[in-house]
């Protein structure tokens, strides 16, 4: 449990001395015991990676049951949600004086996420974050706690999917078309019940649905269902995430089909490049720190401050209804 600190062996009493507290304070940090004022364990990790001290994570396991890292299982992880929720969890854990292993799978098979869950027990992990979590994927019967990023029941994805559909409701638009994610994942089936949900407290229509898979060319494969439905009367579309959103826009433009002029697109996510689609992409934003912060408490039966609420993001890709 230490670093060399230029050749000085650096220990708990160095850092201790560094952050002004006591040598218990330290470890109390470092075990992640709750009731450490924020400007005490701020110091303290701030003295740790000061003078590099590093926590044998090993000789720690031999004494505990616990390993101080969290896993994570990704799914799809090349995708901007996922990716940017792995980033976020490796944060969150970090300020918790947590390490996070992660194991990959491109499969929504549940046999193979299951295989990733068991790859990281093996490893004696202190729980589990899935990330894009699919529906079939068992939460219970590990032994350790398993947890969906964004929480199981995807309250804030519901209410984020809403924000957008109210959007176009007040814009004007009362026939609108959804291009939903893949229908086996926890957060899709989410953002549509937002959808389902707003269409139908503002006695809206929603005139058709075409399910994607998160990627830019299902939003294009989406673009002739959109435009038929749009030649029948549709003015606006609610689109899962803003990947699918740009290749929709770019397929309807190659139809004839202007964005907002002919049809008001709006996505979901706010990725970093979504402000510089043609034309800029309205959509909505989730505190995704504060989701990741969430479910890594969660794993670690700790409590944590509530996620922000989701912030639209209006920009140039919706306008009133025509």
């Amino acid at each position: 449990m230490s670093g060399d600190g230029g050749g000085k062996r650096i220990g708990m009493r160095e850092v201790a001395d560094a952050a002004g507290v006591s040598t218990q304070t330290v470890s109390r940090v470092l075990n992640g015991y709750p009731g450490i004022r924020d400007a005490t364990r701020e110091r303290v990790l701030d003295a740790v990676a000061a003078l590099d001290y590093r926590l044998n994570n090993a000789a720690r396991a031999l004494g505990t049951s616990l390993t101080r890292t969290v896993g994570v299982v990704a799914s799809d992880a090349a995708l901007h949600g996922p990716s940017a929720g792995i980033a976020a969890l490796e944060r969150a854990a970090r300020a918790r004086g947590r390490w996070i292993s992660t194991a990959y799978t491109s499969s929504d098979d549940p046999a193979d996420i299951d295989a990733a869950v068991r790859h990281l027990l093996a490893q004696g992990v202190d729980g589990v974050v899935l990330v894009a979590a699919h529906s079939t994927t068992p939460l219970e019967g590990h032994g350790v706690p398993l947890v969906p990023l964004y929480g199981e029941s995807g309250i804030r994805q519901r209410s984020a999917a809403a924000l957008v559909v109210e959007h176009l409701a007040d814009l004007g638009h009362r026939r609108i078309v959804e291009v939903a994610g893949p229908s086996d994942w926890r957060e899709a089936l989410a953002r549509a019940s937002g959808v389902a949900d707003a269409v139908a407290r503002r006695g809206l229509a929603c005139v058709g649905r075409i399910d994607g898979d998160w990627s830019a060319s299902s939003g294009a494969a989406a673009a002739d269902a959109v435009a038929a439905h749009v030649r029948a009367g549709a003015t606006a579309v609610a689109v899962a995430n803003d990947q699918m959103a740009l290749g929709l826009m770019a397929a309807l433009a190659a139809r004839g089909l202007t964005v907002p002029q002919d049809v008001s697109v709006a996505g979901f996510d706010d990725n970093p490049d979504a402000a510089f689609y043609t034309p800029a992409l309205t959509t909505v934003r989730l505190d995704v720190d504060g989701e990741a912060a969430e479910a890594v408490a969660a794993v670690l039966g700790e409590a944590a401050a509530a996620p922000a609420d989701p912030v639209l993001v209006p920009r140039a890709s919706t306008a009133r209804a025509r």
